[in-house]
């Protein structure tokens, strides 16, 4: 590995080194992998699939390749495979599918659409312009019912399957985990990675009137083995990895400020002219509150049209 490795994940939140779920995985399993990396914050692009993104030596590699970041970092990093000789386990297969279809789909529900979202606006919005935080809210959660078929006449029905399924795969993952320290044959794999990741959003994240957060306590040792986590790897002492930097585009150079650090070529990947325009941060304002209103314009109209199919028959998605 490269002396000096960065991983660049959404701003740290409610306690958490980062607050999206798909970024603490990847920096849980690098822990895991005992790979030394510092951390960067990208502070745009709330929607990117890019994000995390990995940089190791002259070479980066994001979370949109392949199978996502820790197949990336497995396949294109060289860290460690957590997961050789268990991947092809049954068990590993099914718990994979439960872990990135019904409790990613509940997570997803509850931060976008449940009466939780205050906490996804947190962690993806909170330093985006309020117009275009806004906006960029409402749209997601548009996203998330349609990929579930969320309609008004079905909106309880739905979130009623939502949470079983998650409550059933608690109950599974609890099975499995039994009173070892990890999910499989008592060693650390992506698997707990992307676990401890969603348990420590749901426990930290969510209020304590959240559906999803109360099915969880009901597992106690899902949460002790949350809880451990936290202590063995959020909270050990302080190293290079938890001293941050901020970056306003994925395509940032900024200095990463470390002391006797040696300096690291800039990673090479092609620059867009929004990534551009952004990085001059004394006209990021005005800049954002162009595009929210561009956005918002772009959104109504589409919003204008929709009603007037669904008016001839089609389903009003809108509360």
């Amino acid at each position: 590995m490269a002396e000096l490795n960065t991983l660049v994940v959404r701003k740290p939140c409610f306690g958490l080194p980062t607050g999206c779920p798909q970024c603490l995985s990847a920096y849980i399993y690098l822990k895991f992998a005992q790979i030394p990396f510092h951390l960067d914050f990208h502070l745009n692009d709330p929607h990117t699939d890019k994000i995390p993104y990995f940089e190791f030596g002259d070479s980066v590699t994001y979370n949109n390749e392949k199978e996502g970041i820790i197949e990336c970092l497995k396949k294109d990093a060289g860290v460690v495979d957590l997961d050789s000789g268990v991947s092809t386990l049954p068990e590993w297969i099914s718990t994979k599918a439960i872990l990135t279809t019904w409790l990613a789909d509940a997570l997803a529900y509850e931060l976008w659409v449940g009466r939780e979202s205050s906490s996804a606006y947190a962690i993806y919005y909170s330093d985006l312009p309020w117009p275009l935080g806004k906006i960029l809210s409402w749209k997601k959660a548009h996203c998330v019912k349609l990929k579930h078929g969320i309609t008004n006449d079905n909106a309880e029905v739905k979130k009623e399957e939502i949470y079983e399924r998650a409550n059933s795969a608690y109950d599974a993952l609890s099975s499995s985990l039994g009173e070892q320290n990890y999910l499989l044959e008592n060693r650390p794999s992506s698997l707990d990675a992307i676990f401890l990741a969603h348990g420590l959003v749901v426990l930290q994240t969510l209020p304590e009137s959240s559906v999803l957060r109360i099915k969880f306590l009901e597992h106690a040792n899902l949460v002790r083995y949350v809880q451990q986590c936290k202590t063995e790897l959020l909270e050990a002492a302080p190293s290079p990895s938890s001293v941050p930097q901020f970056r306003t585009g994925s395509s940032s150079s900024a200095s990463r400020g470390q002391s006797g650090s040696k300096p690291k070529n800039k990673p090479k990947r092609e620059k867009t002219q929004e990534e551009k325009t952004f990085k001059r941060k004394a006209k990021y304002f005005v800049v954002a509150q162009l595009v929210a209103v561009v956005v918002f314009l772009t959104l109504m109209t589409t919003f204008d049209d929709a009603e007037l199919e669904l008016d001839d028959g089609g389903f009003d998605y809108y509360e």
